[in-house]
């Protein structure tokens, strides 16, 4: 949207980004709780009010429905983005430990990313007690594979493999980028990291919305005559680890980049040393409304740090949609 506005000329300077504060998702009540405290509300009288607590059930306070669940369920196709991830696992047959495998190495990356300081663009904060928090703290930096292996599986009980240990986790967050025209740089003598050279979203099938990344970076390296290897790094939000992997594995497939990407065959495989280095949203979490302006301002230092050109951020988004950015640093 920042980009629009500053290629129609409505805006020279524009702060883009976003937050979302997972951990405070509420609770809500049941329709027929929400009918009482309406009624309640327009009770007048004592009397009134009495009724009213006469009317009330025990029932009708009892099983709740957690926000966050309602909130990550596809109105759709009525399933939760997890179940969606089962699909993708059962689709390109990803393996439980396959999924493991890639949890440990994000948590393994961010953990040596962190103690290497290389989150350079996070701002420390600061908690009501006084306690100063300098990273984000979801990384288990013992992470391993038996560790995993005992978790259940959350979203599809009896047969899945989508664990909360291969998911991305439900946590808190805030990014903020300042977006220029050439103009604004010039006039207030500003000194960019990068320029935005190319976006793209798409839509699929809110079944398979974790293929998003795949249907958006696709047109983006058609127009600029690019291969996935082309690309000096990748910042693929890891929303599960089964979608990451399935994304990787749907490139690799000649009948689906033919009969859904409109391909002579197969795309190929991001090249491992150039994806997520330093780990994704299964370790360090994914607030949602702030993940799609941390991977582009993240990926903007990797390729800064290792005197890298270009790189692609790109996202699955629920409802069956994909994002993706060409992005390309300014050393």
């Amino acid at each position: 949207s920042a980009i629009a506005n500053i290629h129609s000329g409505r805006s020279q300077l524009v702060l883009a980004g976003g937050v979302d504060a997972l951990s405070r998702t509420p609770l809500l009540y049941s329709d027929k709780m929400v009918m009482w405290f309406s009624l309640m509300a327009q009770a007048r009288t004592a009397g009134a009010k009495l009724g009213m607590f006469a009317r009330l059930r025990p029932a009708m306070l009892l099983t709740p429905v957690i926000g966050i669940v309602k909130g990550l369920t596809d109105p759709v196709v009525n399933l939760m983005m997890g179940q969606t991830a089962e699909n993708l696992a059962w689709k390109f047959g990803i393996s439980r430990q396959q999924m493991d495998a890639f949890s440990v190495d994000s948590h393994k990356k961010v953990s040596a990313a962190q103690k290497a300081g290389r989150f350079e663009e996070i701002v420390p904060l600061v908690g009501a007690d006084g306690k100063v928090y300098l990273d984000d703290d979801g990384v288990r930096h013992d992470s391993s594979i038996e560790g995993l292996a005992k978790l259940k599986p959350f979203f599809d009980r009896k047969y899945g493999k989508i664990t909360p240990g291969n998911s991305s986790q439900i946590t808190d967050g805030a990014a903020w980028l300042l977006l220029a025209s050439a103009e604004a740089v010039e006039k207030y003598k500003l000194t960019p990291i990068g320029k935005i050279t190319d976006t793209q979203w798409a839509g699929l099938d809110p079944a398979q919305m974790g293929l998003g990344p795949v249907h958006a970076a696709t047109p983006i390296l058609q127009r600029h005559g690019l291969s996935l290897a082309d690309i000096d790094y990748w910042e693929l939000n890891e929303a599960f680890a089964a979608q990451v992997l399935a994304c990787q594995a749907a490139w690799k497939d000649d009948a689906y980049c033919r009969e859904q990407l409109d391909l002579p065959g197969a795309l190929g495989e991001i090249p491992e040393d150039r994806l997520n280095v330093d780990g994704g949203a299964v370790s360090v979490g994914h607030p949602v409304g702030a993940s799609g302006a941390r991977i582009v301002l993240h990926l903007l230092h990797v390729l800064r740090r290792n005197q890298a050109r270009r790189g692609i951020a790109t996202i699955c988004i629920g409802g069956g949609l994909g994002g993706a950015m060409l992005v390309e640093s300014l050393n």
